[in-house]
């Protein structure tokens, strides 16, 4: 068997994350003609096909299923190597792959890239924004380096570092200022609009407003929070959102926020990253000039 490269195995879990030869081609940089050609050099090493071609996709064989978990810990070990060589430096340079949710990053980004630009010129930030589930994968995979969610996430292989604690609010129609604020407990009686599922921000409100069922009654879900906001200026339901995305998402909708009695609904949002990373006291350190960053007025 001719020796395998780090190079093939690298596309090949871009492969199996994309399972499209276009957009792992894309994701990795190079012309799709030679991802196709490094997969069958690697195939034709193993003696084995790694991949079921389709029309549309491409689906990993058996063999190709219980190859993947081996070349991931083969790829995380390397990156670890390179996270080792990191840590051993003075300052916390070079480039930093950061995974943060949909409900956060539109709203604490800009900030947080000049934070960590002016405490670590020499960082290059990589950010990723996607679910909480797929970050906690990407993490366990080496694909990132940390991210910024909810918390907990209640993972044991992962480090929890809180950032801040922040409300929710209740967005209603414009129709509705001045009216009274309505009961928590009368929530589930309403039309609330929520994020799709897959969202722990979904999850989270569903708490709040005591409702079990992952699709409550005459509910509407919405890919983004700015969706929601906008269906409910259209007179359309009611919505929670975060108390920091106020300021950018009611801005152009005509709708009315207000805030819960005590004790009010909030979430917890801080940084994970993998309890073997060599670059945990970095990360620690980081944690703190994020938290500066974005507390500061």
């Amino acid at each position: 068997m001719k020796s395998l490269t780090l190079r093939q195995l690298r596309y090949f879990e871009a492969l199996l994350r994309h399972g499209h030869f276009g957009r792992a081609a894309e994701a990795s940089a190079i012309s799709q003609p030679a991802l196709s050609v490094q997969i069958r050099e690697l195939e034709a090493s193993l003696g084995l096909p790694l991949f079921e071609r389709g029309p549309r996709q491409v689906r990993p064989t058996a063999f190709g299923q219980e190859f993947a978990p081996r070349v991931r810990d083969i790829l995380r070990r390397v990156d670890d190597l390179g996270d080792l060589a990191r840590a051993a430096q003075d300052g916390l340079t070079g480039r930093l792959r950061v995974g943060i949710i949909p409900t956060i990053a539109p709203y604490l980004l800009p900030r947080l890239v000049r934070g960590l630009a002016r405490a670590h010129p020499a960082l290059d930030l990589d950010i990723r924004e996607t679910i909480t589930p797929r970050l906690i994968e990407e993490l366990s995979d080496g694909l990132l380096d940390t991210a910024i969610v909810a918390l907990p996430v209640s993972e044991p292989s992962l480090v929890e570092t809180p950032l801040f604690s922040e409300s929710f609010v209740l967005v209603r129609p414009d129709s509705d200022r001045g009216k009274p604020m309505p009961p928590r407990d009368r929530l589930h009686e309403m039309r609330l609009l929520l994020l799709e599922e897959g969202h722990c921000f979904r999850d989270q409100a569903l708490s709040f407003c005591d409702m079990a069922s992952a699709r409550p009654r005459h509910g509407l879900d919405g890919s983004t929070l700015s969706t929601l906001v906008q269906m409910v200026g259209a007179g359309i339901g009611v919505t929670l959102i975060p108390e920091m995305a106020v300021p950018v998402e009611t801005r152009s909708a005509p709708v009315v926020v207000d805030r819960f009695p005590d004790p009010q609904p909030a979430r917890t949002v801080g940084m994970i990253w993998r309890r073997t990373t060599p670059l945990a006291d970095r990360l620690t350190g980081l944690s703190g000039v994020i938290r500066q960053s974005l507390t500061a007025p």
